[in-house]
């Protein structure tokens, strides 16, 4: 796969129920967007910031970055990429077979993720992929904010949960991770194009709407999800007090 073919998205919203303005939050110096944009730029050859709102629009203007704009209506970041990716090749002139819709939250993402996810391309099949990390405490384990996900001796995700799947029987649920492989889902995706322009036009699925985790729409319609496990951290910021929870880390 040539790194020409592959279109990196930044989705950024401005609206936000716990965050507003989330994207233009001042990251040691630098708006988070930028910071974003930068680190994902150290993987990819071309990368778009994909928004609704002309603030975040000027803000990467002035940094130099490529934005387009996008409806404010989308359900996801997915339909907001598969929106940009037409509107990027449009104005290109030029098709892009993979897509990374990298989230517009972590300031400090590493390029070696993103860098491991494309590599799942090599294989044409490759139709979705995804990153896993390896869950090492019980807190994790039951916290619904940090989706679980199981895999099959292809590392192909079967199903992601909000619970702790899956469940050991007759052991004590502290030790869980003690006594089973158990793995977190890394929010960083990548999609062929074709896949992408196809699943945006899915109806909402039953077990979706249970777990609200779009990725089950896609498991539940037939498509495979490809998985590589990585063991680096990643910060995402989802309130203004994870910003100064990293700069207590001294990470900020």
């Amino acid at each position: 796969m040539k790194t020409e073919e592959i279109l990196g998205i930044i989705p950024a919203r401005y609206a936000s129920t716990r965050f507003p303005g989330k994207p233009l939050a001042d990251i040691g110096g630098k708006p988070m967007i930028q910071r974003v944009y930068e680190q994902a730029s150290k993987a990819l050859k071309q990368v778009v910031v994909a928004t609704d709102d002309q603030r975040i629009m000027n803000a990467v203007t002035r940094f130099g970055g490529q934005c387009v704009m996008t409806a404010d209506t989308h359900r996801s970041g997915t339909d907001r990429c598969k929106e940009a990716l037409d509107k990027t090749e449009a104005m290109h002139g030029h098709d892009y077979k993979v897509v990374v819709n990298i989230q517009g939250d972590e300031p400090f993402i590493n390029p070696k993720q993103i860098e491991k996810l494309t590599s799942c391309f090599h294989n044409a099949d490759t139709e979705i992929a995804t990153l896993v990390k390896p869950l090492k405490n019980h807190r994790e384990l039951f916290d619904p904010n940090k989706p679980k996900v199981v895999l099959n001796k292809d590392a192909n995700a079967l199903y992601f949960s909000r619970s702790p799947i899956p469940y050991l029987r007759n052991t004590p649920e502290e030790v869980w991770h003690i006594h089973h492989n158990y793995f977190i889902h890394i929010g960083l995706y990548a999609y062929r194009s074709d896949i992408l322009r196809e699943i945006t036009l899915l109806h909402q699925t039953p077990l979706e709407t249970a777990e609200s985790l779009e990725q089950l729409r896609w498991l539940e319609n037939g498509y495979i999800i490809t998985t590589r496990k990585t063991d680096l951290e990643s910060w995402s910021i989802d309130t203004p007090n994870d910003i100064e929870v990293l700069k207590d880390k001294g990470i900020l």
